[in-house]
């Protein structure tokens, strides 16, 4: 029978903060170059191991900063408290994130990141400050966690991992599909580059649009959906597990539905509109804070609150038309240029509604989604096995790394 102890993350390995000296940060002479610079946001949105960032530091930003290794630990100690993810590549971070760096006579990092997940809200409980939340390394240092011998250790990720391995490997197959829709979508729809369009005209829209192919029209989102808002659910109904999930705007991202709930509830209200329970495929906006944020729905009993809206379609066919023009970052910023308010930014559904828009014609959309139709539904499939391995390792998780059981 393996034998466990607690440690505290100091002596199972390297731990400091990380470098950003400048101030202000954002700085543009900083920014550009060839080194990534990983922020808690791309931390946040990770599965097991970073492998995008938003951001790079050039030669002056690394001047005042540090190149961490592959394999290094990164764990957010400001905002966002604990949540970790492993480089998958060398790369800086500010100094609102922890890096550990495992000795491998101690510790497997992969298992520390599992030991850290199972433990994540003591770790955000110790954050608990009086102006903003933040775990400093004072704070870490009261942290231990429980841990078996490093062969131990080792059996136990290799189980675990098994499974992110697999979640990995199907949210590049997602990418990847969305990524040869995206070019498609831009071929055809900015480019108008469609399947024929070598025998079609180009005709005068007007000043707003400009030249168009003949056939198509200049419209509005409402012409090809209808946006619906949540409901406006009463939080004295709310229970802390029930059947039916409470979608909230911090379940869209951009194009990510973050299966992440807080409130649910048994029954549904009897004012509820059909269109706000949630099925397979549906599309959902953000209408507040970061606004124009589009994704796709899966898994069964969602059911939508206010401040997201439903892109209801429709003709069923103007599916992969409608989210890949909403995933356009032109139109994306035409979103948040529209949103206004002093304190949150905010979209109304009218508003969205009346956007004008270039509309192919019913022949092309119809080809388009016909196309990729197959591939929208295959990025569904691929996320529900994801939401069904994720269940399993969790279920794994609170049972190997607590050392409730054993690997044989």
């Amino acid at each position: 029978m393996a034998t466990w102890t607690k440690q505290s993350l100091f002596k199972l390995g390297t731990v400091a903060r990380g470098k950003s000296k400048h101030r202000p940060r954002n700085d543009s002479f900083l920014y550009g170059g060839d080194y990534p610079f990983i922020q808690t946001s791309d931390i946040k949105h990770s599965n097991f191991y970073v492998t995008k960032h938003e951001q790079t530091y050039n030669e002056t930003g690394l001047k005042q900063s540090k190149l961490w290794p592959a394999e290094t630990l990164c764990i957010t100690i400001a905002a966002n408290i604990a949540e970790n993810a492993i480089l998958s590549y060398p790369a800086c971070f500010p100094d609102s994130v922890v890096g550990f760096i495992a000795d491998s006579k101690k510790s497997n990092v992969k298992f520390v990141k599992y030991a850290l997940d199972h433990a994540k809200k003591s770790f955000q409980k110790t954050a608990k400050g009086t102006a903003q939340d933040n775990l400093s390394l004072n704070k870490i240092k009261t942290i231990t966690l429980n841990v078996p011998e490093v062969k131990e250790q080792d059996k136990i990720a290799e189980v675990l991992s098994a499974y992110d391995d697999l979640i990995e490997n199907n949210e590049k197959r997602i990418r990847i599909l969305e990524e040869m829709a995206q070019r498609l979508y831009n071929e055809w729809f900015v480019k108008f580059k469609f399947p024929g369009h070598e025998k079609v005209k180009m005709v005068d829209s007007g000043k707003e649009c400009g030249m168009i192919p003949e056939g198509w029209s200049i419209g509005s989102i409402g012409e090809i959906a209808n946006v619906i808002s949540g409901f406006p659910f009463k939080g004295s109904t709310y229970k802390k597990i029930g059947k039916y999930k409470i979608v909230t705007i911090k379940n869209v991202h951009d194009g990510k539905f973050v299966l992440n709930f807080d409130s649910f509830i048994d029954e549904l209200p009897a004012k509820l509109p059909a269109a706000c329970v949630l099925k397979n495929g549906d599309i959902l906006l953000s209408l507040t804070g970061n606004v124009g944020r589009i994704c796709l729905v899966y898994g069964l009993d969602h059911v939508l609150n206010q401040r997201v809206a439903k892109l209801d379609l429709v003709n069923k066919n103007n599916r992969e038309f409608t989210y890949l023009l909403f995933r356009q970052k032109k139109f994306q910023q035409k979103l948040e240029a529209m949103s206004n308010g002093a304190a949150q930014q905010n979209l109304s559904p009218v508003q969205v509604k009346n956007i004008k828009i270039i509309i192919p014609n019913s022949v092309i959309l119809d080809e388009f989604s016909g196309l990729f139709g197959k591939y929208f539904d295959m990025i569904i499939s691929l996320q529900e096995k994801n939401q069904n391995l994720a269940k399993t390792r969790d279920l794994l998780i609170s049972q190997l790394v607590t050392g409730k059981r054993e690997i044989t």
